[in-house]
């Protein structure tokens, strides 16, 4: 299933998310494929290995890189779903929370997430496991995705489902699939790590369950945004 569209007006301009999908486009082609994937990866993707001292520095820092990191991508198809999956959910979370605490929530929730899969790492995987950098934003929009699920539970989304269905789907039941599917995925990762595919699950779980928790805090002093309509 590919989410395509919500069906969720906002009332202000969403600066922060478009902002930041230039910023994680500007840094793919500006930075990232003029100096080849490897080697940027290396030099700004987040070694979990760095935290404990169990590997020498690889990068620049994991201080640095844990942000860093949230700009960087390994692939076409890793930066083209991350950006839609921001476009299609983060203008909402902003048209509720404002434009600063959007980012500080977008922010907070992408470290929260690389600190989750970073404890599972160190605690469960390998040393080859924690050598191995983390790229991504999907972090951070995991946790708009939990939001998302908190504040717009029945809002639709067009979603394509293989090969030529197009549903709008509540939100609740949508994001709530791709949650379930991380957890299974996730602790199918911890048994047999090749299945895992290199995707960081733990961050997407750690991700989504900080914007699920705390979405409410950061709106705090805002409106609640209201309730769809049943359909």
């Amino acid at each position: 299933m590919l989410p395509l569209r919500d069906i969720n007006p906002t009332k202000s301009a969403p600066v922060v998310t478009i902002g930041l999908i230039i910023a994680n486009f500007v840094v793919w082609a500006g930075y990232e494929l003029p100096d080849g994937l490897a080697a940027s990866i290396t030099s700004f993707g987040y070694h979990p290995c760095e935290v404990d001292s169990s590997c020498h520095q690889i990068g620049h820092g994991w201080v640095v890189t844990a942000f860093t990191s949230m700009f960087m991508h390994g692939g076409w198809e890793h930066i083209l779903f991350n950006m839609l999956f921001l476009w299609i959910f983060g203008n909402n979370i902003e048209d509720a929370l404002g434009h600063v605490r959007f980012a500080a929530f977008y922010v907070v929730g992408g470290l929260v997430a690389t600190a989750s899969q970073t404890e599972v790492t160190l605690g469960w995987g390998s040393q080859a496991d924690a050598m191995i950098p983390n790229v991504g934003a999907s972090g951070a929009i995991a946790a708009v995705l939990g939001g998302y699920i908190l504040l717009y539970p029945r809002a639709r989304v067009l979603t394509w489902i293989a090969p030529f269905f197009f549903l709008e789907i509540p939100a609740f039941a949508l994001l709530g699939l791709w949650f379930a599917f991380q957890l299974w995925a996730g602790k199918t990762s911890l048994t047999t790590p090749e299945a895992g595919g290199g995707v960081a699950y733990f961050a997407h779980i750690g991700g989504f369950l900080f914007g699920l928790a705390l979405v409410t805090a950061f709106l705090v002093g805002r409106p609640r945004p209201q309730p769809m309509p049943r359909y």
